[in-house]
């Protein structure tokens, strides 16, 4: 027993004659810090009142109307997309594992799995830009594959338009597709 006592002894002591001072200096009483950097001058700042956004809407887009057009054929009613014409049926089980995301001129990857997350399954993207970046969960309702950020709000809907392949788009209008 005294010969463990004797080793972590022995080891403790090997341990601190390994430390060293890091600092430039060695071991003077002369402060080594750097010295305090000078203050520079700032700008003024100016305020003004900004207009007001209900005067002028012409740099604004006209809002869209119930049953206006979006992307992949689907109809846009407020967040509800109805189903494109002819959506194939869709299994959660036939959504898991890997897939391959085009949206917005780019491509990332998006994985799905069966693990509960609110009220949907949990999932992911690597790689993607725009609203796909805060995916964080997935649906099957009805014939559409909803996708939500990690609060649980959609956003994207996708339909089934082949065997390996899902159509739609984003909440912001952003044409989506997964394929495998």
């Amino acid at each position: 027993m005294r010969v463990i006592h004797a080793a972590a002894g022995l080891a403790v002591v090997l341990a601190l004659t390994g430390c060293q001072r890091t600092s430039m200096g060695g071991f003077s009483s002369q402060d080594s810090s750097p010295a305090p950097l000078q203050a520079q001058p700032v700008p003024s700042v100016s305020s003004n009142q900004l207009p007001d956004p209900t005067g002028n809407t012409s740099q604004f887009p006209a809002a869209p109307t119930a049953g206006t057009a979006i992307a992949g054929g689907a109809q846009a009613a407020g967040t509800q997309v109805a189903a494109a014409g002819g959506g194939l049926d869709v299994t959660k089980e036939s959504m898991v594992g890997n897939w391959r995301v085009s949206s917005a001129g780019s491509s990332c990857d998006m994985f799905l799995t069966l693990t509960n997350l609110g009220s949907g399954s949990r999932g992911g993207t690597r790689g993607c830009a725009g609203e796909l970046t805060a995916m964080g969960s997935w649906e099957v309702a009805g014939k559409q594959v909803v996708l939500k950020d990690r609060t649980g709000n959609a956003i994207a809907r996708l339909y089934k338009t082949a065997d390996a392949r899902f159509d739609g788009s984003t909440n912001g209008g952003q044409p989506v597709s997964l394929s495998r």
